[in-house]
């Protein structure tokens, strides 16, 4: 007579499992550590957005105080004039940082998820070897691309543009490798049946393997905006010119004056600079947990 797993391991029968639930006051403390927990991560921007409305008198005061007494808006008034010069304004600067962002997340998640369906479903010769020195690239830091990069866009002449900003990153092997392993997930027997009923390569990544990767593309568009939006470094190299100056570079000539006097301006900054990243991250948020417990990444 064959045995079961339970009688071999000798675990007791599912009906006489115990079924340890907590008690009310278990529940209680539990959300309110989840509570406590939540605040104390907020307690960053909500630090950064009554900093940004205090006074310059509530700034310099001495113990300190969290919330802003008297609300004003100065800090938004001071940090336009301290970032904008003659010929260009304030708001140049959110233009380029907004259009040099969008075009990368759009750009990087076309060529990653075309690069991960032809290297995980077609057979295509090497492909082998090609994954393997993409995985490897993620190995060294993108710091050491910087001198290839440069002397690239400059023999191209890309300097001082837009895409001297957007094309170093669009084809990342981070977001390769995070597709990839959603791809890797989707049934072989679909794309057959696709390809059966007619459908040619670009119908099959089209219709059936992107909708499938939605999820995955959805986080790959929070980190890289992200990385995109916040990104002073790249800038640094290859602007020149003040008119193609993005924000972070922008805030950064304020905050290197190292006047205390500059400290609101500098909170004020700070607040538009984090504002569109939490903005993103709460529209995705859905879709990044669904990745997470779906793609097999941790």
């Amino acid at each position: 007579m064959k045995k079961n797993i339970r009688e071999i391991l000798h675990l007791p029968a599912r009906n006489q499992m115990k079924r340890y639930t907590r008690s009310k006051a278990g529940n209680f403390f539990y959300f309110l550590f989840l509570f406590a927990a939540g605040v104390f991560s907020l307690l960053p921007m909500i630090y950064c957005v009554v900093t940004s409305l205090k006074p310059l008198d509530e700034l310099l005061r001495f113990p300190p105080v969290f919330f802003v007494r008297k609300p004003t808006m100065d800090n938004f008034r001071d940090l336009l004039f301290a970032t904008s010069s003659g010929s260009v304004p304030f708001l140049r600067y959110i233009v380029n940082s907004i259009f040099i962002s969008v075009v990368t997340v759009l750009l990087t998640i076309l060529v990653s998820s075309i690069a991960a369906y032809s290297l995980v479903k077609l057979e295509l010769p090497f492909k082998r070897v090609i994954f393997n020195i993409i995985v490897a690239t993620l190995m060294f830091p993108t710091t050491l691309a910087t001198i290839p990069n440069y002397m690239v866009i400059n023999r191209l002449g890309l300097m001082n543009s837009y895409l001297a900003l957007i094309l170093p990153k669009i084809a990342g092997a981070f977001g390769f490798f995070f597709v990839k392993q959603f791809c890797d997930q989707l049934p072989d027997a679909f794309l057959e049946a696709a390809r059966l009923d007619g459908a040619n390569e670009w119908q099959v990544f089209s219709k059936i393997v992107f909708p499938f990767m939605k999820p995955a593309c959805s986080t790959l568009v929070v980190f890289t905006f992200v990385s995109s939006w916040n990104d002073a470094f790249s800038p640094l190299v290859y602007i020149t010119q003040d008119a193609m100056r993005t924000l972070p570079l922008a805030l950064q000539s304020v905050g290197g004056s190292g006047s205390l006097a500059r400290a609101g301006a500098m909170a004020a900054g700070t607040f538009i600079s984090v504002l569109p990243t939490v903005v993103i991250y709460t529209l995705m948020q859905r879709r990044v947990i669904e990745t997470m417990a779906y793609s097999g990444i941790k």
